[in-house]
């Protein structure tokens, strides 16, 4: 008897823009396993159903995105101590017949990072613009690395101090207006909102002057690649990191999982999505 291909999938609303299935496709082809994974449109109304039914569905797991990473905690039966303090799981799994979930946002940033900026990790003070739950992930991050001060810095200073409040004494919250003011002693910026994001038009970023030369700089955002923060950045002459690496990065662990072989981010799939990228633009 003929074993069915191991399948997982990425479910969001909507879904098409995905381009995991681009990153998990290339490395079933590369590493030669009989294996599918697929995006699926799950509208909020049918997500609890469609997650609890993978199984007879015959997925082994999946990725969970926007808009159902924070509705998944209501469904699964177990999830990590890092996601419960991040608020999100975004990749889940069948284990024994239960299914358990995990975050692994917070491990795709660390893991860019490591690769496009080694060194990051010997920073101690960080600043982080945005208090969604990408800046969450990206504050447990920063917090297992060992930065002993991190301000958060938002346009709604109460969802700031809400996070300083979640993640402990090492995190402070902070107004926009008083961004800049923050900087001067900064060994990593991160920028988590939507602003530089290809085809929004939300605001615009403070003055980056008072940046240290040794600081390093680094955007989630990765449509475009260079957006007008790293742009910024690098005229400075500053350290940059753009969001690709997290994207490719948070996608290893659940790869490992569902189809038992750990892939590599390697300059061919990064190129791989990037050509993507401009087809699509």
């Amino acid at each position: 008897m003929v074993e069915a291909p191991v399948k997982a999938f990425v479910c969001g609303h909507p879904i098409a823009h995905s381009r995991s299935p681009l990153i998990h496709g290339h490395w079933l082809a590369r590493l030669g396993i009989d294996g599918r994974y697929e995006a699926v449109d799950v509208p909020p109304e049918d997500f609890v159903a469609f997650l609890r039914g993978i199984g007879p569905a015959g997925y082994r797991g999946g990725n969970v995105t926007i808009p159902h990473k924070e509705t998944a905690f209501a469904v699964v039966d177990a999830y990590d101590d890092a996601s419960d303090l991040i608020g999100a799981i975004n990749t889940v799994w069948l284990e024994d017949g239960r299914l358990e979930a995990t975050n692994t946002d917070w491990s795709g940033f660390s893991a860019n990072l490591d690769a496009r900026a080694p060194g990051w990790a010997s920073g101690r003070r960080a600043v982080v613009l945005g208090a969604g739950g990408s800046a969450r992930a990206i504050l447990y991050a920063l917090l297992q690395k060992g930065y002993r001060e991190i301000r958060v810095v938002n346009r709604t200073i109460d969802r700031a101090r809400d996070l300083a409040d979640r993640f402990g004494e090492r995190v402070t919250g902070h107004d926009w207006n008083a961004g800049s003011e923050l900087l001067s002693d900064t060994d990593l910026l991160v920028n988590t909102t939507p602003i530089g994001m290809a085809g929004r038009h939300e605001g615009k970023l403070f003055d980056l002057k008072p940046l240290p030369s040794s600081a390093i700089v680094t955007d989630i955002v990765y449509v475009p690649l260079e957006t007008p923060l790293l742009s910024s950045a690098r005229a400075r002459g500053l350290t940059t990191v753009d969001g690709l690496g997290m994207l490719l990065h948070q996608a290893v662990p659940g790869f490992a999982r569902w189809f038992g072989s750990t892939p590599e981010v390697t300059a061919e799939l990064r190129d791989l999505v990037i050509a993507d990228m401009e087809r699509h633009r």
